[in-house]
């Protein structure tokens, strides 16, 4: 072999790894967390999802494989491959064509039904991790959420750790009612303990991902999302918020600390000797739009601050969603009466629509659409009226010398 020979394969080979850093730069600041996650809910996704792909791939790379040999064995060129213009059906080929994606689509939706309902975020955790099948105080698998209601065990073990997660505009609240804190876009847990989280939003939707715990869940003004999972390694994790929510969304980002049950005590401790209290006033101001904030730590909270948070009434004087469907529901109407009286109030009976009438019931009077004149249909300005069965609120029409017309 001659020196100029060895010359040569040295710069196709040095050619070939200039071509391959390229890519390595670019892979070397990737991060697998959602490949290799922390908490036993974000390992089973991953698993979901490399199943559910290698499910695929039986079908995708043979497709392939096929598609290429084909395309060779058949090509013009090639005098040897056998012609056969007539040929038009295989009943072995239809079976292995249509039997084998058949099998695997059956695979794919009894995986997807199961996995559904199993990493449901609203069902309370069935194991804590994959390779210990009891909890660290003995309590089989199947018991789980009746001791997670009981809470025996070191720092309320088998107990899920309740958070309340509100997100605003752009930071994240966390509440823990059990402890009595709160903090601003700071998070921690004790390592193996079920975590109940309870979410919604101050404004717009947001999403809460943590990548290492569990999916993206969306969290939504009115009304609160549940999410149950764990955490089974020490770690210093990246929580952030999935959804676009406005001009401080890119920053809307906080930190997940998984610790120890001392390191938790600790943590507790020290939010509590950090910062003064959250109530009510505190938190409206708190959740005016900010963004890139510090991390915030509030030793006391107000009781009841989520559920008024939740129920949009957080405001002195505004009324809770749950007030005013109790109202609605007893009959009550916060409206003006029709016909410029004062209709049906808190403590009366709502006057049953025409929609919801027998035939027997609704009598002869005019159509509801039809021009309201009461001296002729027998109609009148008494509030709940049977007369009035057909009319709507009446009001004024502004051109002279015409009707008022009844409003559906």
């Amino acid at each position: 072999m001659t020196v100029v020979t060895q010359l040569s394969r040295s710069k196709i080979s040095a050619r070939k790894w200039l071509a391959a850093l390229p890519l390595a730069l670019l892979t070397s600041g990737c991060d697998w967390v959602v490949m290799s996650p922390s908490g036993d809910i974000a390992v089973q996704q991953r698993d979901l999802v490399l199943i559910s792909t290698g499910l695929m791939l039986l079908i995708i790379i043979p497709v392939i494989a096929m598609t290429l040999f084909f395309a060779f064995r058949y090509r013009q060129s090639n005098k040897a491959a056998k012609y056969e213009p007539n040929w038009d059906h295989s009943v072995g080929l239809e079976l292995l064509i249509w039997g084998i994606p058949l099998l695997i689509i059956i695979a794919l939706g009894a995986l997807t039904w199961t996995s559904t309902h199993l990493l449901d975020p609203y069902r309370p955790l069935g194991r804590i991790k994959p390779d210990t099948p009891t909890l660290a105080n003995n309590v089989p698998v199947g018991n789980l959420v009746d001791k997670q209601q009981a809470g025996n065990g070191p720092n309320g073990a088998g107990k899920p750790l309740e958070v309340q997660v509100v997100a605003l505009d752009w930071k994240w609240l966390f509440i823990y009612p059990e402890y009595g804190i709160a903090t601003v876009n700071e998070l921690a847990a004790p390592v193996d303990r079920p975590i109940r989280f309870q979410m919604t939003s101050s404004s717009v939707m947001n999403a809460f991902y943590i990548p290492a715990l569990a999916g993206m869940i969306y969290t939504m003004p009115g009304m609160a999302t549940t999410l149950h999972a764990v955490i089974n390694k020490p770690g210093n994790y990246e929580g952030f918020s999935s959804h676009y929510s406005g001009a401080g969304f890119s920053g809307m980002r906080f930190r997940f600390h998984g610790v120890s049950d001392a390191g938790f005590d600790a943590w507790v401790a020290k939010v509590r000797n950090g910062g003064g209290g959250l109530n009510r006033a505190n938190y409206m101001q708190l959740e005016k739009p900010s963004e890139k904030v510090p991390v915030r730590y509030f030793g006391a909270v107000d009781g009841g601050l989520f559920q008024a948070i939740v129920e949009q009434c957080v405001k002195p004087g505004k009324a809770c969603m749950s007030d005013l469907m109790k109202k609605d529901a007893h009959g009550g109407m916060a409206m003006p009466g029709v016909n410029g009286g004062s209709g049906p109030q808190d403590g009366s009976t709502r006057v049953e629509g025409a929609l919801m009438k027998d035939a027997d019931e609704k009598g002869n009077a005019p159509h509801w659409s039809a021009p309201a004149t009461t001296k002729s249909d027998g109609g009148n300005n008494a509030p709940g009226s049977s007369q009035n069965r057909n009319h709507t609120q009446m009001i004024p029409v502004p051109t002279p010398g015409t009707q008022r017309l009844a409003l559906g």
